[in-house]
């Protein structure tokens, strides 16, 4: 794993990932999860805003990179409202063009989050959220959500999808943020491309790349994590780069 923390250079064979990107922008793509990598974690979804210096970051990258993309669960307003950038693009709900869920799954998980004190609902549209930020007990509160969720997913032919603090029912079988990466690198055009999470849902995007750059689509891939209180050692240990909070991922950008 190589990181990359404040005053001190990136180490490691990849150390000069980033830069092969800054080389070749007119073929390059930057695809930013935004929850806890550019965006801090906030206790709910409403307070959520990009971390000081991204917008600029955001700006000065559309202009100049092939394409640079803000990829997240959120939902499209929501995602618009945290990234408001012109030339970024904006792939919320993993960018799902799917129906919303039925009622019957809306009522359903709304009767499970009650039993658990301090969860909330948020319908998305095409998934539904449990966030449990604020219990006191969150290990006591995922192990009960998880359990009684699961069962609600399975009858709706939805599977449970890892967050930070939140359960998400989401379609089964579609790979989410891989989807959304393939997508983009349906590009004939793009050559290299960089992604960065901070969450277990990143790691599909990490294989995204690699698979791209073992089939040939791409020439590199940089995978990097950004690291905070919650994020996951496997994702840490997947990465090319590791940089500290949002912070260090705007540090990043400013190489680019």
């Amino acid at each position: 794993m190589r990181e990359d923390r404040p005053s001190a250079p990136i180490r490691g064979s990849d150390a000069n990932g980033p830069d092969a990107l800054a080389r070749s922008p007119a073929s390059s793509a930057i695809l930013l999860d935004v929850d806890g990598t550019i965006s801090p974690i906030v206790a709910t979804p409403d307070r959520a805003a990009l971390v000081g210096g991204a917008e600029a970051e955001l700006v000065r990258l559309a202009g100049r990179y092939r394409v640079v993309a803000a990829i997240s669960g959120r939902t499209h307003d929501e995602l618009e409202r945290i990234v408001h950038v012109p030339g970024v693009r904006r792939m919320g709900m993993y960018g799902l063009e799917t129906g919303p869920v039925s009622d019957e799954v809306v009522t359903a998980v709304r009767a499970v989050a009650r039993d658990v004190p301090g969860a909330w609902v948020e319908p998305k549209g095409a998934t539904i959220a449990v966030h449990y930020r604020e219990v006191l007990d969150a290990d006591a509160a995922a192990l009960a959500l998880r359990s009684r969720l699961r069962a609600v997913a399975e009858h709706a032919g939805l599977e449970l999808a890892p967050g930070k603090r939140v359960v998400e029912l989401v379609p089964a079988g579609r790979p989410l943020k891989a989807a959304a990466v393939d997508g983009i690198l349906a590009d004939p055009e793009l050559r290299a491309a960089l992604y960065a999470g901070d969450d277990v849902a990143d790691l599909e995007a990490f294989s995204a790349l690699d698979r791209a750059t073992g089939d040939g689509r791409l020439d590199h891939n940089v995978k990097v994590a950004v690291r905070g209180t919650e994020t996951p050692q496997e994702l840490l240990d997947a990465a090319d780069v590791v940089v500290d909070g949002p912070a260090g991922m705007v540090r990043l950008l400013r190489t680019l």
